[in-house]
């Protein structure tokens, strides 16, 4: 997660804003967002009821929009020119993880896009994008898109995340057959009489999904989860902690224009279609790391000792080298100890390499290690 914002522009609210408030969370300024860092239990335990049980993240301070075609071709095509994912191949009902790209080959954003299920929706994907970035993405999709791509952006839709093991269980109370839905589908249903789109998505390395509503329709859906024993209120530390354990890239860390998807790690999000054909900005760049690698690759670290290393540790060799830096780190829970992400050279880069980072002028001893820390749960069907 990163810093809480500092600037004086006035902070936008999601529309549980208040509820938030009256359950006693704890409100930072966050992408622009006056949002919930934690509840009265504290992130830890958070942390641990979203690994047991079923958390509910307001994650309505995220973008959403809708590519509309005349067909799927259309407006696969269309969005392939700006991202390097293969959208052409997406079967309805289908999500898809991929980037926005510049020329170099840069991130500006990371992104969710689902292909509609619905026959009737044949030209229609849904993209989501992080809060932080999404005015500049929609105007990067406005001025690239071809005139007869609309793009509707979804100002009108909040957007919650039920995570957890848990998470199945109590969804499908409401929406019929949520719990027979794989990883990364998505489907537009009913979440009792209210219309939903829901996928079993997320980002806390756990089963669970993201559930986008109208927003004066979003309270109702808010309060019916919240009423189960199952589900309790998480805030962004804990979501924060979470996709540190699994591994997952935040935009503004481990993520930046400066940053490939091939330093990142994230290779895989490029379909082998896309890696021949080419087609998207920094194609060059990127099929020269593909094929002779990247001069820095993103590693885990797992310190020896109990100080968390935070953003910005130095890492360096055993006998004082700088070779990188971390991007992300903190306290694992479920770990029971810390653990961080960062770039590293890519000849230091093997699992098992021995390495020191710098934490408040002492060389504390960590080890690069395979991600996720804390294996992911996934329901692949």
């Amino acid at each position: 997660m990163s810093e809480p914002q500092t600037d004086t522009t006035p902070l936008r609210r999601t529309p549980l804003h208040d509820r938030h408030v009256s359950l006693g969370a704890r409100m930072v300024g966050f992408a622009g967002y006056d949002m919930p860092v934690q509840y009265k239990e504290g992130i830890l335990a958070e942390h641990q009821w979203t690994r047991t049980h079923a958390g509910l993240f307001d994650v309505s301070h995220m973008g959403q929009c809708f590519l509309i075609g005349r067909d799927h071709e259309t407006v696969a095509r269309a969005l392939e020119t700006l991202i390097p994912a293969d959208i052409l191949d997406l079967k309805p009902g289908q999500q898809r993880y991929s980037q926005f790209l510049n020329t170099e080959g840069g991130v500006l954003d990371d992104i969710m896009v689902t292909r509609s299920a619905d026959p009737d929706e044949d030209g229609t994907l849904m993209v989501v994008v992080n809060a932080g970035c999404k005015d500049a993405d929609f105007a990067h999709l406005k001025a690239h898109l071809p005139s007869h791509i609309k793009l509707l952006i979804a100002e009108h839709r909040a957007l919650l995340a039920l995570q957890g093991p848990e998470a199945a269980m109590v969804l499908s109370r409401h929406c019929k057959g949520a719990d027979e839905m794989a990883f990364m589908t998505g489907v537009s249903t009913l979440f009792d009489a209210i219309p939903v789109h829901i996928s079993r998505s997320g980002y806390s390395g756990e089963d669970g999904y993201e559930i986008s509503v109208r927003a004066d329709k979003v309270a109702i859906i808010n309060e019916r989860l919240l009423a189960h024993a199952e589900v309790k209120p998480i805030g962004l530390g804990a979501r924060d902690s979470l996709r540190l354990e699994a591994g997952l890239c935040l935009y503004g860390h481990e993520l930046d224009v400066t940053t490939s998807p091939v330093e990142a790690s994230i290779q895989w999000s490029i379909q082998k279609r896309r890696r021949e054909e080419g087609g998207f900005p920094g194609f060059e760049r990127i099929s020269r790391e593909l094929k002779e690698g990247p001069s820095r690759k993103r590693v885990g670290l797992l310190p020896e000792g109990r100080a968390p290393a935070r953003e910005g540790t130095e890492i360096t060799t055993e006998d004082g080298v700088k070779i990188g830096v971390v991007t992300s780190g903190g306290f694992g829970p479920t770990l029971n100890g810390p653990c961080a992400m960062g770039y590293v050279e890519t000849q230091h880069a093997a699992i098992g390499t021995k390495v020191h980072l710098m934490v408040r002028g002492t060389a504390m001893p960590a080890s690069i290690v395979a991600m996720p820390f804390v294996p992911h749960r996934f329901y692949r069907g």
